[in-house]
């Protein structure tokens, strides 16, 4: 399962625990987030709020017209939503604010839903690699409290298929106490002198097979003849 968080799609405060959830469920639905131009642009504006297709392709370094079909795109499918202060000419887009998950399918039952959510899983991806390397290059640069903030952990232990829900539970509450800070501060003008955007990626998963019970391992030990 993956879960991200969007953009607003009021102009009301959002009390903390008011994120709206959406599960994506439809491949086309999903499709539309799998292209890597489509999660720079929800990036830019969750980073620096509601933009124009212009000011996007002066950020992102790409064309007005490229922009502005995919801004259309992400709305048409309930990513974006027209903000107010445009014009016909130019259009204001925002996020709608909601978290999103998606990866419940079963493939055997809906194909082309689970190839779908490889697409966008892929692209996610590799747009967080390709973040996390951006940051390696530049840490050195960066101010002492930023780099002694920042963490990449990397371990092995062994768990249950139980242990590992656990832990996963255990996390998602962890993430959950800091989930009225996306709320309270999707707005840039909400936000408090020296904050910046912080990427929270991670993954919990199973490798190599089951550890054998003493009966299995009993079972298939060789007897002398």
């Amino acid at each position: 399962m993956t879960d991200r968080p969007g953009g607003d799609s009021s102009d009301e405060p959002h009390e903390p625990g008011e994120l709206p959830h959406r599960e994506l469920r439809d491949a086309q639905t999903l499709r539309a987030l799998a292209h890597p131009v489509r999660l720079r642009i929800l990036e830019e504006l969750a980073h620096r709020g509601p933009a124009t297709a212009t000011e996007l392709a002066d950020r992102l370094g790409k064309s007005a017209a490229n922009c502005s079909w995919h801004l259309r795109q992400l709305a048409r499918f309930g990513f974006l939503e027209e903000a107010p202060g445009g014009t016909r000419r130019e259009r204001y887009w925002r996020l709608v604010l909601q978290s999103q998950s998606f990866g419940h399918s079963d493939a055997n039952e809906e194909p082309e839903l689970a190839l779908a959510e490889d697409a966008v899983a892929e692209v996610m991806l590799a747009r967080e690699v390709e973040a996390l390397n951006a940051w390696r290059s530049a840490r050195r640069s960066e101010a002492p409290e930023w780099r002694a903030g920042s963490t990449e952990y990397q371990n092995w232990t062994w768990f249950t298929a139980e242990e590992l829900s656990a832990f996963a539970e255990d996390l998602s509450e962890v993430l959950e106490r800091h989930q009225s800070r996306v709320l309270a501060r999707i707005d840039p003008a909400r936000r408090p002198p020296g904050c910046r955007p912080v990427r929270l990626v991670g993954w919990a998963i199973p490798v190599g097979p089951e550890t054998e019970t003493a009966r299995e391992r009993e079972s298939t030990e060789p007897t002398d003849p």
